[in-house]
């Protein structure tokens, strides 16, 4: 069986946020995050774990059809636990992004994961200058799918002040990126921007973080997809040609050479095909499925 491309998009919506819950579900996102963090103020945590819990429960069967990611921010340290206690029963769930992720917070929910037999992955967010230091021990925690990175809140923990081309966060995600490749896990995803109406400089900082090499980017509004799933989605064209580059590969490979000469006299080794198949962990069926096919309601 193939597996499901990775995600472009990762849209956030607030745990408290009702209706909107559906509405985020129902959207062209490839995944989608309830959030039981930042975005809900502390005195109404515990509704929104239990809206969170029921909300879980009533589209379990429509969410099993659609193949989507669904993962849930949850809050650091012991408040992260009771996150998942109010959540043990939810079906569906992809696993957890933990806020201000730390090395010592990670190893405990991944042992509180393993004692309730949860089989939950992990995608912290690193969001703390101590966090982007150990990037490499996060990256190969138990559990730990890929990473993300969450600069608002680091540029406010270390006084960096990100100009337009960014270039004051690049060396730190430039250790997400390596800790990610380092560690055989996914690529990471790329921070949230709150630019939302300014289609071309959203377009410009997304295309920026795919040179840098990130794959997906977390977002805030439905309006930012479109701009996330052009940026991430390799042309039909570099698709094919990355299936022919690995059938060529292959066959090298059972011939018993490291490398050969593609049709336009290039070398293609290993190095070569790895970019390919990551090309190809992002194709997208030229015919997807409607919303409707997909288990989704409006």
């Amino acid at each position: 069986m193939t597996p499901a491309p990775l995600p472009r998009s990762y849209l956030y919506v607030p745990g408290n946020a009702g209706t909107r819950l559906d509405k985020a579900w129902a959207s062209d996102a490839d995944a989608v995050i309830l959030d039981l963090e930042d975005a809900v103020p502390v005195a109404e945590k515990p509704a929104a774990r239990h809206a969170v819990a029921e909300w879980l429960a009533v589209t379990a069967a429509d969410r099993a059809r659609s193949g989507r990611e669904l993962w849930v921010r949850v809050n650091a340290g012991a408040a992260g636990h009771t996150d998942v206690a109010a959540l043990a029963d939810a079906a569906g769930v992809t696993g957890l992004v933990p806020a201000k992720a730390t090395v010592t917070d990670l190893r405990q929910l991944a042992d509180e994961l393993d004692r309730r037999e949860l089989d939950w992955q992990l995608a912290p967010l690193l969001e703390t200058a101590g966090a982007v230091l150990d990037a490499r021990v996060i990256a190969g925690l138990p559990r730990v799918a890929r990473l993300h990175i969450g600069e608002y809140d680091l540029c406010a923990a270390t006084g960096i002040q990100a100009g337009p081309d960014e270039g004051e966060t690049a060396w730190a995600r430039a250790q997400v990126v390596f800790a990610s490749s380092e560690a055989g896990i996914d690529p990471p995803v790329a921070p949230v921007s709150t630019v939302v109406r300014d289609e071309a400089a959203f377009a410009a900082t997304t295309e920026r973080a795919v040179r840098q090499g990130f794959v997906g980017r977390a977002c805030i509004h439905p309006a930012q997809l479109p701009v996330l799933h052009a940026a991430f989605t390799p042309a039909p064209e570099a698709v094919a040609a990355a299936r022919e580059l690995l059938s060529g590969y292959d066959a090298a490979l059972a011939a018993g050479a490291g490398a050969y000469l593609d049709a336009d006299g290039r070398m293609v080794d290993e190095a070569v095909a790895r970019t390919a198949r990551r090309t190809l962990a992002l194709a997208r069926d030229p015919h997807p499925r409607s919303k409707h096919q997909k288990g989704i309601t409006s």
